[in-house]
């Protein structure tokens, strides 16, 4: 799939984050006169019409879908990987035809394959085109990780005028770069996706011993680190590639 390079700021849109917020995060249920939920599908077009509203001048959109077994291969490198996941109520998922239907209806294009991640896809479009001024709809902080001087996540979630997150917020909330976020993760832990941080390492402390463009392979031995400290900092490089 080739995004054409043009002028025109690129959104992708993380579309399987998106319609889970969209079917669980409106006060009312949106029914059909028959009484079909189309809740997932209202506020997916309402939430992607307010993010577009945040870019200008108007904007390419892709949205961007994972795929039934996309997390497969990073469950071999980490088998607790999404593990957490799986007693997961899907019913949005539902959704997700009419929400394919309408993409195309309106002529925004989308991405889906069996054996991929939406966060693959994204990167792999933003690695395609890296001085393309692109916006990364999602409220992931995977994503801070491609965060550049032409990449920013954009995240609806937020505060009006706090929506879209640069390098400079990154480095202001959690004092690290860009570049470093998959080493902060590492160390931290992400519950999300159930990787374990190293014990004893919160995200003040992981802010320290990153400092100054610090890297997990780079930390050296004497670093006052806890227990075991060896056995964990090795898990936590083999986690930053899982991220």
């Amino acid at each position: 799939m080739k995004v054409q390079s043009d002028q025109a700021p690129l959104v992708l849109v993380d579309g399987h984050n998106l319609l889970w917020r969209a079917y669980y995060g409106f006060p009312a249920r949106i029914k059909t006169r028959a009484g079909e939920d189309r809740t997932g599908v209202f506020g997916f077009f309402a939430l992607l019409r307010v993010a577009l509203r945040e870019v200008s001048p108007p904007a390419e959109c892709v949205a961007c879908f994972d795929g039934e077994y996309g997390a497969t291969e990073r469950q071999k490198l980490y088998p607790d990987y999404k593990r957490n996941r799986q007693d997961v109520d899907v019913t949005p998922i539902k959704s997700l035809p009419h929400v394919l239907a309408g993409l195309d209806r309106v002529g925004v294009r989308w991405f889906y394959s069996d054996d991929q991640e939406a966060d693959d896809v994204i990167a792999t479009l933003v690695a395609r085109e890296p001085a393309r001024r692109t916006f990364i709809m999602s409220g992931d902080r995977d994503f801070y990780q491609l965060v550049s001087d032409h990449v920013s996540v954009l995240n609806t979630r937020l505060k009006s005028g706090r929506r879209i997150v640069g390098q400079g917020d990154i480095r202001e909330r959690y004092g690290v770069s860009p570049a470093q976020w998959c080493d902060y993760r590492a160390l931290t832990g992400d519950a999300s996706d159930e990787i374990a941080g190293v014990p004893g390492v919160g995200p003040v402390r992981a802010m320290r011993l990153l400092a100054e463009g610090a890297t997990l392979e780079g930390l050296s031995a004497d670093v006052r680190l806890p227990r075991n400290v060896t056995r964990w900092m090795e898990d936590a490089t083999n986690w930053n590639a899982v991220l």
